[in-house]
């Protein structure tokens, strides 16, 4: 069955990958589509630091799971962002790992926060200009961020972008409401937000398949005795709303600080795509040789810079550690992985996907 899932891999995909390939790289669109019934939240892992990519491939391997690798426009966008992948670089290392370990599972790469401050012609070239870039590299889903302007603007400048996306039938996720960092605060997004955004962008020819949102999560670490504080009556409310407008769900960001027992509760209130970041770097800089945390604690220090900008300062010697290290940052990814995608109720989505999709035929 995961063979005769390959024949939904995006044409464009097949040509970047070649027509042998055995990466199962699918559309957002046709992932999420197809399980949106389905009580499961898919994994959406933004790897800062390449060498948790095998762990966390292992674990949806062994737990017959669908996951996204996703990076958002700071973390990699054309000029490498922060943490020094292009979107090229990004895919490239994606498949060589694929490759390597015999990754067959379905997944999705995700181009995620495509942040898009204000409607000045500037700031749509460069999230339209990233968003190119993206597709000719193998990206098969897109989330657009501007979520930092009023609702009206929110939507206009959706509609304005959201046609490169779904021109090529893609994965599109928009955004209302930021999840803020720890320590910060922030409105909670209504249901009637919710209702009137999509209505205006639906109403222009966009559909989304998927809407991330703020019930009161944070981003990052969370600070020391910081409560975790996730609206899920609020979630369900505008989930219903989503599912009106003919979306699959929601998205939660935040998780990485967020106790596991509840993470296990979000699908039921309609969450079908939950972002991981930090977690992964947090994992990659336990295994790390000391002398080069060091190294990287020190630049954060001089610089007065969070630890997550060293990322591309030091990737030359990241990218080059011992075995030993990069063995450990993937059994600790693994670990990792396998305890989130338990808790997200994604084992077994793999086959789930392969029925649903191979059943429209």
């Amino acid at each position: 069955m995961m063979n005769q899932l390959l024949n939904k891999v995006p044409p464009r995909i097949r040509a970047i990958l070649g027509s042998k390939s055995t990466i199962c790289l699918l559309s957002g669109k046709d992932v999420f589509s197809a399980l949106k019934d389905e009580k499961l939240i898919v994994m959406g892992c933004n790897p800062r630091i390449k060498h948790a990519i095998p762990g966390i491939m292992k674990a949806a391997d062994e737990l017959d799971a669908v996951i996204a690798f996703e990076l958002t426009k700071t973390e990699g966008g054309i000029d490498g962002g922060y943490t020094g992948q292009t979107p090229k670089d990004f895919c490239t290392t994606i498949f060589e790992f694929a490759h390597q370990y015999n990754f067959t599972k379905p997944f999705l790469i995700h181009g995620d926060h495509i942040t898009v401050h204000n409607t000045s012609q500037g700031e749509l070239s460069v999230a339209s200009n990233l968003v190119q870039a993206q597709i000719d590299s193998g990206y098969t889903s897109f989330a657009f961020d501007a979520s930092f302007n009023p609702l009206a603007q929110n939507a206009a400048i959706v509609v304005k972008l959201g046609k490169l996306i779904t021109e090529l039938d893609y994965g599109l996720e928009l955004e209302l409401g930021e999840a803020q960092q720890a320590g910060e605060a922030a409105p909670l997004t209504t249901a009637g937000e919710a209702e009137e955004f999509l209505c205006t962008v639906i109403g222009h020819g966009i559909n989304p398949d998927l809407l991330a949102i703020n019930n009161g999560s944070r981003r990052g670490n969370y600070l020391e005795g910081e409560v975790v504080r996730i609206d899920l009556a609020r979630t369900l409310q505008i989930y219903k709303v989503a599912l009106s407008q003919g979306l699959s769900g929601l998205v939660q960001h935040g998780i990485t600080g967020t106790p596991l027992h509840l993470v296990g509760k979000l699908a039921e209130y309609g969450i079908r795509k939950g972002n991981i970041g930090t977690l992964w770097q947090n994992v990659a800089h336990a295994g790390l040789p000391l002398d080069l945390m060091d190294a990287m604690r020190l630049w954060a220090r001089e610089n007065r810079k969070d630890i997550k900008y060293a990322t591309r300062v030091f990737k030359a010697e990241i990218d080059a550690i011992p075995e030993k290290n990069a063995r450990l940052i993937h059994d600790m990814a693994y670990r990792e992985a396998r305890e989130f995608l338990n808790a997200f109720n994604a084992k077994g989505s793999a086959t789930k996907l392969a029925h649903a999709l191979l059943k429209e035929r």
